[in-house]
């Protein structure tokens, strides 16, 4: 391959590769999942990364606006006027004082990578600019995704924005949020709900692709990685070019923490940091297939060498036992992340931990991170939790610096936080105990009080 932008088998033994022009999800030739790579030798990179920032005075120019293409030397595969932009990657990392001390960090020690700021309200528009542009690069016409939600919600809105392709969206039957699946119907796509969970969603949707020759977007497709890669490198512009020791992200189908590792494992290899910070992927303790493999069963990357004997024993001993995901956390309620094997890489480019945190930590981390000012759906939260279970373990230290992602907006999934901090135990059980939520110690609950000045007076404590 002499292209500068090419895709590359995952498997190091095939290393097969194909042009950025094709379209799968992946190898032809083993089935392994598939990477964009380049020949960085090619590259008109910047000499260093703080180059990225004089565009942030250029901000009428699409490309220098988006915190995506900003960084477009970084994530080459495509010609500047082949790219399609709405404006994504506006966020924010926040230092959250406290947060950190609900984590146990020292002052300072804490900061928060908001991705609910970008136009659909979640991540995933860092990865969905990518995908569309692949998608126009290659003439597609009809764009399909399964999702949880927020897949759904992102690709319905670079469809409807720049009417570029249709879109058929395909989610589990009452497993997605209606703040997320609103979205996808307000901005047109075709809906289908399967009778059936993500991952029977996910199988369907890769089956009817393959059959009909639509374009793929979830994160299975290559070019969507891509595009995520560029959370850590605003990330890194935050901390003025300075890796943190711990990067902590929720772990659903394993897309953002696949793109993070590659992110660094790039910018280590180019010479822009002497160091790669360590990541943490937390599960939901409803959907721990990851910590299980990894922490308990001993999968690991290997050079490659993946066991995959064992994790096909893992996922038959699930069918047996007929165990479906089940945490409030929807948005990464998925029991066969597709991305299983390029997270094992990351896990070992960044000498990476993983955790499963309970239902109730995940909401309790939640109301604090609310309370600390940025509010988050569920999933983003088992960032947080997971931190303060790092901490006392003591695998993260008082001194270390922690980058919790907050993966999407609060207004995502409204109904556990409503119900967390509500005063009627009948909403409380019927919403939040039947996920193992027993209490709501954070709870910020609304006060009743008479139509009466006197009355509110005095129940404002004035």
């Amino acid at each position: 391959m002499t292209d500068l932008a090419f895709q590359r088998c995952l498997n190091p033994a095939c290393g097969y590769t194909l042009s950025v022009s094709d379209v799968h999800t992946e190898c032809p030739r083993c089935e392994s999942l598939l990477d964009v790579d380049y020949d960085w030798s090619r590259v008109p990179v910047p000499t260093a990364l703080r180059e990225f920032e004089a565009r942030w005075a250029n901000r009428r120019n699409s490309l220098d606006f988006s915190g995506v293409w900003r960084f477009r030397e970084l994530l080459p595969f495509a010609k500047p006027g082949q790219i399609v932009t709405i404006g994504e990657g506006q966020t924010l990392l926040q230092p959250s004082e406290p947060v950190g001390r609900y984590v146990g960090l020292d002052a300072g020690g804490l900061f928060l990578q908001y991705e609910g700021l970008n136009p659909s309200g979640s991540f995933k528009d860092n990865g969905m600019t990518a995908a569309a542009t692949h998608a126009q690069m290659v003439g597609a016409k009809l764009a399909a995704c399964a999702s949880t939600g927020n897949t759904s919600a992102s690709l319905a809105i670079y469809a409807s924005t720049t009417q570029i392709f249709r879109v058929v969206v395909f989610v589990g039957s009452g497993k997605i949020a209606y703040g997320k699946l609103s979205q996808a119907l307000d901005y047109d796509a075709q809906t289908l709900q399967i009778l059936g969970d993500f991952d029977d969603a996910l199988a369907r949707v890769r089956e009817v692709a393959g059959e009909k020759g639509i374009y793929l977007c979830n994160s299975v497709n290559p070019f969507r990685l891509e595009g995520q890669k560029t959370i850590m490198y605003r990330v890194l512009e935050s901390l003025a070019w300075e890796p943190p020791d711990w990067i902590v992200v929720p772990g659903g189908n394993l897309g953002n923490s696949s793109a993070f590792g590659k992110a660094f494992a790039e910018l280590h290899g180019l010479g822009f940091i002497s160091r790669i910070p360590r990541l943490a992927v937390i599960n939901a303790a409803g959907a721990n297939t990851l910590y299980r493999l990894y922490e308990q069963q001993g999968v690991h990357w290997n050079g490659g060498n993946v066991d995959h004997a064992r994790i096909d024993q893992f996922y038959e001993q699930m069918d047996a036992e007929r165990r479906r995901a089940s945490t409030l956390a929807s948005a990464i309620e998925i029991n066969r992340p597709v991305n299983l094997i390029k997270c094992l890489r990351a896990l070992d480019i960044c000498s990476g931990v993983v955790r499963q945190v309970s239902d109730q930590d995940i909401l309790d981390a939640k109301a604090q991170v609310g309370a600390g000012g940025f509010g988050c759906e569920p999933a983003s939260a088992a960032s947080v939790a997971g931190a303060k279970l790092l901490r006392a373990e003591g695998v993260i230290a008082p001194s270390d610096r922690v980058v919790c992602i907050l993966t999407g907006h609060q207004l995502k999934d409204p109904t556990a936080t409503v119900a967390y901090h509500s005063a009627d135990a009948e909403v409380f059980a019927d919403k939040l105990g039947k996920h193992g939520v027993q209490s709501a110690p954070f709870a910020n609950r609304p006060v009743v009080v008479e139509n009466n000045l006197q009355r509110i007076i005095e129940a404002l404590g004035v």
